[in-house]
């Protein structure tokens, strides 16, 4: 009797669990027969992907499954599949769900490597991928578009995914929005960690960009919260809002050359984000206003060094009756309970002014609109060192409403000051980097705008109803954020990001040893070379990062090129990154000294020169089209006798690309370079890039520059950002040192010319538009 009760009362429970049934699995271990699961799988199907490798695989997972059953696709062990090639997932129907799976060594066949759709008529719907990772899977070029996850559909997830290394042009993540089965989405992209993106060198490289230009006027209501952005430099944007009633909230963005812009669409809420900045970088942003309805609160904004598009907050100027593809003009924008410590010129506002450029600029493309009914209120700012301009106005700020924001500033006065009470006060730090209100601080009387006790909370989640306080922390109660904890965001699988590997020395004494040790070498290894000269025929291929330098600092060691015309002695291979310290290096005026690969550049690379001494090459470096250097460093060093210098000028698609991001020369001597020393090119106007970068400090130029048809020594066309200072140039000739762009971020000072040309300023530098 009590056996029947206990059989009735199981056969009970299994049907009235309904969808909870227990599901059932089914392991395949290769294409043939994962198509052959998806092709059959049914409501609560497992499907486990044997460990391996999985090569040239394109996924097509289709199914329909339910809320309580969902049709899985998982990894048997987490991380444990590795998909390389040319290879993609793509997903449609309805709760589906993909877990563990590892996109790595090679890149998508098609647009994207993950996307949310089959085709444009079989989209996904209620679709979770979690617990996945992509790193490195770039096309071969850099032009080359694609995007690495494609939303489409509705209600659809992203979490606990590490995502990192993307080089070529596109979104890492993109949602769109054509057609109706996109729109009003609700997609979540919540808990993951987005890797390092490195500088691509012009447009088209956001980490998130939620809808376009063109569908930026329809709802998206799509949530980007609790992920962390580590180093994500790809472009001035690593957000990109184009969509209406997007949410961002509780987000770190950890040395992230950019900012979270809200650059098409309106009434976005930001809130309660962490922007942490560094001292060595003076490209860190914070948030970018453009459009209306904003609310911007509870945000936390640490140690930002960025300008003008790239400030900490900067409200824009918008263009009159502007295209949906342009800037609309930022309106009834609320900024309120935000902090900011140790920002250099935090609140900028008319940022992309830019009527001075009228004459050379059509109407439509002139930013003359002001911020209008826009408050800003109960904002903290704290700087330890005064700074001049903590509110910087590029054009009039009639249409700014301050309120009740408290400043310690130590002391130095500013302008406006209405609105802003100024008061000395400290703060303690609670954790790395991040700083709070210590006791004692001086009362402010609040703010009450309209709908502002809708903000019942502070970053912490404190309750703004026990103690409300300007700023974004009203009380240090309660646990502290733990924002640093890596453990928080990403998958949980360990992928053993160890960014702190411990290099080892090699030492060698011949060419043969210097071939064998630099591909044998791990990242970040060093190698030393004896004192003598290294005769070597082939290109040395750099591909890691790898510092060779002289044993002995006195006595250079001497590589001696010998190959073929126009090949290089050292070739810059995508990841390549070389430290050149204390070398002699030498050929014979028909090679290059360095070089990137001339095609398949899906990375970029590095280059740093110290203490060298570089003669008798055709180049010193040539960089290709489509490649990239992000980080081109020259110090202490000497350079003579070549035909031509620095050729950075292969983008001449001019669609606001460029072949460098970073090129500093300082304290070095230059002898005898015969055509152009730098030929540094960015053509296409694209207000919204901010590179690339050149500085030239202390250095020296003698007998340059002869034979260059164009007369012109350092040829920077285009180059947003040129510091040229400190320098002699002497017995050049030649008509310029340079031809700077004055309406933009160009500068020259305390440089002696002596029989030389001069350096020429053309305040409005035409170039050809790109919209």
């Amino acid at each position: 009797m009590k056996e029947s009760v206990l059989i009735i009362f199981v056969l009970f429970i299994i049907s009235s669990c309904g969808d909870t049934a227990i599901n059932t699995s089914n392991k395949v271990s290769n294409l043939k027969e994962l198509n052959e699961a998806i092709g059959n799988a049914e409501a609560g199907e497992v499907i486990v992907m044997a460990d391996g490798v999985w090569k040239d695989v394109q996924i097509r997972f289709y199914g329909e499954g339910t809320e309580n059953k969902p049709i899985s696709l998982k990894a048997e062990t987490p991380g444990g599949v590795l998909i390389q090639g040319q290879s993609n997932l793509s997903l449609g129907g309805r709760y589906l769900k993909v877990e563990g799976l590892h996109f790595t060594n090679g890149y998508s066949p098609t647009r994207s490597v993950i996307s949310y759709s089959l085709n444009k008529d079989t989209l996904a719907h209620h679709t979770t991928v979690t617990n996945c990772v992509i790193t490195d899977f770039n096309k071969p070029q850099r032009n080359q578009s694609d995007l690495w996850v494609q939303m489409k559909g509705r209600h659809n997830q992203l979490d606990h995914c590490y995502i990192a290394g993307k080089a070529n042009r596109g979104p890492t993540v993109r949602v769109d929005l054509e057609g109706n089965e996109s729109i009003k989405n609700y997609h979540k992209i919540i808990h993951n960690h987005f890797g390092p993106r490195p500088p691509k060198g012009g447009p088209s490289a956001e980490t998130i960009q939620v809808g376009n230009s063109y569908t930026s006027m329809a709802p998206s209501y799509t949530m980007v919260a609790d992920n962390l952005f580590e180093r994500c430099n790809g472009e001035v944007e690593v957000i990109s809002s184009k969509t209406n009633f997007n949410e961002f909230r509780n987000n770190v963005f950890y040395k992230s050359e950019g900012s979270l812009v809200t650059r098409h669409g309106n009434y976005c809420t930001i809130d309660g984000n962490y922007f942490i900045g560094d001292d060595k970088s003076d490209h860190i942003g914070g948030i970018r206003l453009i459009g209306t309805g904003h609310w911007v609160s509870n945000n936390y904004f640490y140690n930002l060094n960025g300008k003008i598009f790239r400030s900490p907050l900067a409200v824009m100027n918008g263009i009159p009756k502007s295209p949906l593809n342009r800037y609309i003009q930022v309106t009834d924008v609320v900024v309120a309970y935000n902090t900011w410590v140790n920002c250099i010129n935090p609140l900028q506002f008319g940022v992309g002014s830019n009527i001075a450029e009228k004459d050379v600029l059509p109407a439509s493309e002139i930013r003359s609109e002001r911020p209008i009914r826009t408050i800003v209120a109960n904002n903290l700012i704290y700087n330890a060192i005064g700074d001049k301009e903590p509110i910087v106005a590029h054009d009039q700020l009639d249409g700014i409403e301050f309120k009740s924001n408290l400043i310690s500033n130590q002391g130095v006065s500013f302008t406006p000051t209405d609105g802003f009470v100024m008061k000395d006060f400290s703060l303690n730090e609670i954790e790395d980097a991040i700083w709070v209100p210590a006791s004692g601080m001086p009362e402010v009387e609040i703010h009450n705008g309209f709908e502002f006790e809708k903000m019942t909370k502070d970053l912490f989640g404190n309750s703004r109803k026990d103690k409300d306080a300007v700023g974004a922390i009203s009380s240090t109660s309660g646990a502290s954020p733990d924002i640093m904890n890596w453990d928080k965001y990403g998958p949980s699988w360990d992928l053993q990001l160890d960014n702190n590997l411990e290099s080892q020395n090699h030492q060698v004494s011949n060419a043969s040893e210097l071939f064998s040790t630099l591909e044998k070498a791990n990242d970040t290894d060093v190698i030393i070379l004896k004192p003598g000269t290294y005769e070597i025929n082939e290109s040395l291929k750099i591909d890691k990062p790898i510092t060779i330098k002289s044993e002995n600092d006195s006595n250079k060691a001497l590589i001696k090129y010998m190959g073929t015309a126009s090949s290089p002695a050292f070739e810059m291979n995508p990841k390549g990154d070389l430290t050149l310290s204390n070398v002699k290096l030498q050929g014979s005026k028909i090679q290059y000294a360095f070089a990137s690969l001339s095609k398949d550049m899906s990375s970029p690379y590095s280059l740093k020169i110290d203490n060298c001494e570089i003669s008798d090459f055709d180049y010193i470096l040539k960089a290709y089209k489509y490649s990239m250097c992000v980080d081109l460093v020259l110090s202490s060093s000497s350079f003579k006798n070549c035909n031509n210098g620095f050729d950075l000028s292969e983008e001449t698609d001019d669609k606001g690309d460029y072949n460098a991001e970073n090129f500093i020369i300082e304290n070095s001597q230059f002898d005898n370079i015969d055509r152009k020393l730098v030929d540094y090119y960015r053509g296409g106007y694209d207000e919204s890039t901010v590179g690339g970068n050149l500085l030239v400090k202390n250095s020296q130029f003698t007998r340059c520059g002869s034979k260059d048809r164009t007369g012109t020594l350092l040829n920077t066309y285009g180059i947003l950002n040129v510091d040229i200072a400190d320098n002699v140039f002497k017995n050049n000739q030649i008509q310029r040192v340079a031809q700077l762009w004055g309406a933009k971020n160009n500068t020259h000072s305390n440089n002696t010319i002596t029989n030389s040309g001069k350096i020429v300023v053309e305040e409005n530098l035409k170039l050809k538009l790109m919209y």
